[in-house]
């Protein structure tokens, strides 16, 4: 039951494993483009005036050879010309599809803070970064260093909405929740992250234990989702729709309104990538129910054929302790067995795989190989590993590599002439760097989970050594009085099975059948003494 005595914990990992980069598409760049009152008092250089002048024309490349010129200190121009130039080079590069070496520049000026002339103006262009990078590329963190005042000015209309939706995220991973609520609260209800803020917001409740601002936020969630405003996609409101419901579930599963849970659990469609969780989950609640019939019936469920690629050893116990409190001690000793053949070889082979590479870029380089089935490993553990880096958290750190590697792989197929020029090398300096860096972060968090996966299997080993010792000595009469406590009694009824016109009952012969999936129930004869 580890999974879920801790529901802040649970939902939190969960809103981590299932949601991306904000998905709205980039807007058009005319936004962007005005610039901050002010600036330089004086001329610049004739150079940069081109350099100004070739941006304008939308000639990128000659331009960033200009711009270069004058932040190396080769034409006489002052610092306020050169923070004009940083400005406007870190524009230039993401015109170019240069968005790490975009960012560089923009970091550059928000590390500066305020005493940089385009520290203000340069936030909408972290925010468009926002849209195209990763966060582990380090962009929230960047946008975290704003005061949500600075979005009060007329500048930020287009993106006001969008940049207090990336402060909330930002001071939520912070853990700062109330200043995050307070941020996710500000976003307009017509605007196309109110949906995730409210989303966020209600996560934020949860990590406060507190269950009731939380369920009215995933409330507003399912009432968008009935309405369908246009400024969502179908699929954007499925998706929160579906994550929605399941946070709703866990927080009446927090509270231990299991009946209100189970409700919520099942409203989840087979079609949704998270109906195997909810099987799971629900079946904890249907135990704790006392109605084991269902909860048997969804571990059923989860062993089914279709659902290979997907593991939950828990389960497998949870059916040990069904049985135990049954006294069908056979069965209970059966299901302890599964588990040891199952997932005891199971985690020496993971401890193999983290064992493999020491250093964290070399392990990202194998993790590619057992991402793409060529690393040697036997099917079982295989596609136990993929399902363990298939954290999103993970998927975004890869995700970083990738758009590091195509943008160094952009470079190298463009202008020939360019490619021989001071700021083509600093870029293609600044992207090998950074490229190295995110591999060895990836291949770092990709051990994390792998270990934490280790540690998980070894503390539900554990628990079934003990579950097993229960059973060995309730077999042999030798059982405590809290294990009496925990049998069924002898006055227990069983829910009855409710057949509707709609279904029919039809014994279970070995083949598993897509449309029967959640619908097994299993019938469980008490065999424990009356007294």
């Amino acid at each position: 039951m580890r999974r879920l005595l801790s529901m802040a914990s649970v939902i939190a990992a969960t809103l981590v494993l299932s949601l991306g980069t904000p998905s709205a598409q980039p807007r058009g760049d005319d936004d962007l483009e005005m610039e901050p009152e002010g600036g330089a008092s004086t001329p610049g250089s004739k150079t940069f005036d081109r350099a100004i002048d070739l941006y304008r024309k939308k000639d990128y490349y000659s331009a960033s050879i200009e711009l270069k010129k004058v932040l190396d200190g080769e034409t006489g121009d002052d610092d306020a010309h050169k923070q004009r130039a940083d400005f406007y080079m870190g524009k230039t590069l993401y015109k170019m599809g240069y968005y790490a070496g975009a960012l560089n520049y923009f970091e550059k000026i928000s590390d500066a803070g305020a005493e940089h002339g385009y520290y203000s103006a340069s936030l909408k262009w972290l925010a468009a970064l926002s849209r195209v990078l990763p966060e582990t590329s380090g962009i929230l963190e960047k946008i975290g260093k704003y005061d949500p005042s600075a979005l009060d000015e007329p500048i930020m209309d287009q993106v006001r909405d969008e940049l207090y939706f990336l402060l909330g995220r930002h001071f939520y991973t912070k853990g700062e929740l109330d200043k995050s609520i307070e941020l996710f609260n500000r976003v307009n209800e017509s605007s196309p992250f109110f949906m995730k803020a409210k989303f966020f917001e209600g996560v934020a409740y949860v990590r406060k234990y507190e269950g009731r601002p939380a369920g009215e936020a995933f409330k507003k969630i399912l009432e968008i989702a009935r309405e369908r405003p246009p400024q969502y996609k179908a699929d954007e409101i499925q998706r929160f729709e579906e994550l929605a419901i399941l946070q709703m579930a866990r927080v009446f599963y927090s509270t231990q309104d299991f009946d209100k849970a189970i409700r919520y659990y099942e409203k989840l469609e087979q079609s949704s990538p998270e109906w195997t969780n909810s099987l799971f989950e629900a079946s904890w609640a249907y135990f704790l129910k006392t109605n084991n019939p269902k909860a048997l019936g969804n571990i059923h469920t989860l062993n089914a054929p279709y659902f290979e690629d997907q593991f939950f050893p828990e389960s497998v116990l949870l059916k040990s302790v069904i049985y135990y409190k049954y006294c069908q001690y056979d069965r209970a000793l059966e299901a302890v067995a599964e588990y040891d053949t199952k997932f005891r070889p199971l985690r020496k082979n993971l401890q193999d795989v983290v064992a493999k590479y020491e250093d964290n870029a070399e392990f990202y380089e194998y993790v590619k190989k057992i991402m793409a089935n060529k690393a040697g490993l036997d099917e079982v553990t295989q596609r136990l590993v993929i399902s363990v880096l298939g954290d999103k958290t993970l998927a975004k750190t890869f995700a970083w590599v990738d758009e590091l590697d195509k943008e160094l792989k952009a470079l190298s197929a463009s202008d020939k002439a360019w490619q021989t020029t001071a700021i083509a090398g600093e870029v293609n300096t600044e992207l090998e760097v950074r490229k190295s860096l995110a591999q060895a972060d990836a291949g770092k968090l990709a051990k994390e989970r792998i270990n934490r996966l280790i540690g998980e299997l070894q503390l539900l080993g554990r628990d079934g050594i003990k579950i097993k010792i229960e059973v060995l000595n309730a077999k042999a009469g030798q059982i405590s009085a809290a294990g009496k406590g925990e049998r069924i009694g002898a006055s227990h009824k069983e829910d009855p099975i409710i057949v509707d016109d709609e279904h029919f009952v039809w014994r279970f012969n070995g083949e598993y059948w897509k449309d029967e999936l959640g619908y097994y129930r299993f019938k469980v004869r008490n065999q424990c003494p009356k007294n």
